[in-house]
């Protein structure tokens, strides 16, 4: 177990450094960043001051080892930057510090904000949103699938390969637009939702309010094609299950056809599915992005689509990272939930 964790470590720290190079040298094209900041009224000396500070003054490669330097956790940092960058860590040595700390992912050039810190503002709406997607796609998933196989070419079965067909075909930004126009607009006065709105609504009396109703919206929206993907899954792996040898003898034994299902078929079907969820958990943090714009849902891909708008490269930047670290992670504990639920599979 221990080597097989520091085996996926290893090949999750090449992955991310792939994005690092990726991400640096795509974004650090785009535009003037000191222009950026300042906007288009700077002065020459002023823009100047800024690129220093900013090392733009510097080659591309040097640019590049600095930025390795802010984003790595384990690092070396003079006490100005230290103060200057407000970094937070454990921090040994005298003028030049080796700092253990969390990645700096610097500021934002329009509101001079942490990039940390915007983003962690807006990580929990995203996980939010991304769980509850995901617990309906999960829950209606297996369910279908289940009855599609155990109900075999009747109308149940056909009935949901045709709704799953339709949800792997529309793209969710799409069906956003039509959830939002019927459930928010023209059925508003019957299912009290609206159009936008985010997790918490700041109300200048009451202050900050939680606005669950906000999130049933851009949930479903973003559940439907994983819920199609699992509900094909289920069903194909439990019609190859139910087919096994054991299961007849499970029903020989006299158990009931409820106890075969789900305590016999479905453990050993799941694996795929497995994977489906855990692998559409981590791209709907990364999807999520249109839908949270259409639905005005203030999470990282809203921020994200807007800092892409003002071209806030140090958010987008960032925003890319932190996805691609959810990724790697999702899918780690992905392989260890393999041998939890089928005892077949055992992690060499």
């Amino acid at each position: 177990m221990t080597k097989f964790l520091i085996r996926r470590f290893i090949y999750g720290i090449f992955v991310l450094a792939g994005v690092v190079v990726l991400v640096f040298f795509l974004f650090q094209g785009f535009g003037d960043p000191a222009r950026l900041v300042l906007g288009q009224t700077g002065d020459s000396a002023t823009i100047q001051n800024i690129r220093k500070e900013l090392a733009l003054d510097q080659p591309k490669w040097k640019q590049f080892v600095l930025y390795l330097n802010d984003i790595s956790p384990v690092a070396i940092h003079t006490k100005k930057e230290i103060e200057d960058k407000q970094l937070k860590g454990f921090f040994i040595g005298g003028e030049k510090k080796l700092a253990i700390k969390l990645p700096y992912l610097r500021r934002s050039y329009q509101t001079k904000k942490n990039v940390s810190e915007v983003l962690m503002d807006a990580l929990p709406a995203t996980l939010i949103l991304a769980f509850a997607a995901m617990i309906i796609a999960t829950v209606l998933g297996i369910s279908l699938g289940i009855v599609a196989a155990v109900k075999q070419n009747t109308w149940m079965d056909t009935s949901a390969i045709f709704g799953s067909v339709l949800g792997i075909s529309a793209p969710s930004f799409f069906m956003g637009i039509i959830l939002a126009y019927i459930f928010g607009f023209v059925l508003s006065n019957y299912t009290g939702l609206s159009m936008t709105g985010s997790l918490y609504d700041i109300d200048p009396f009451a202050g900050k309010q939680l606005q669950l109703q906000n999130l049933i919206l851009p949930a479903i929206t973003l559940g439907i094609r994983p819920l199609a993907i699992i509900t094909q899954l289920t069903r194909s792996a439990m019609l190859d299950v139910l087919d096994q040898d054991y299961i007849r003898t499970a029903y020989a034994k006299g158990l009931s056809t409820r106890s075969v299902i789900l305590k016999h078929a479905l453990r050993n079907a799941l694996n795929p599915v497995v994977t489906a969820i855990t692998g559409w958990f981590a791209e709907l943090l990364a999807g999520a992005f249109f839908v949270e714009y259409i639905f005005g849902w203030n999470g990282i891909g809203k921020i994200t689509v807007d800092a892409l708008e003002k071209l806030d490269f140090p958010v987008v930047m960032g925003s890319v990272l932190v996805t691609a670290t959810f990724f790697v992670l999702v899918n780690i504990l992905a392989d260890l939930l393999y041998g939890l639920i089928d005892p077949r599979v055992r992690i060499e």
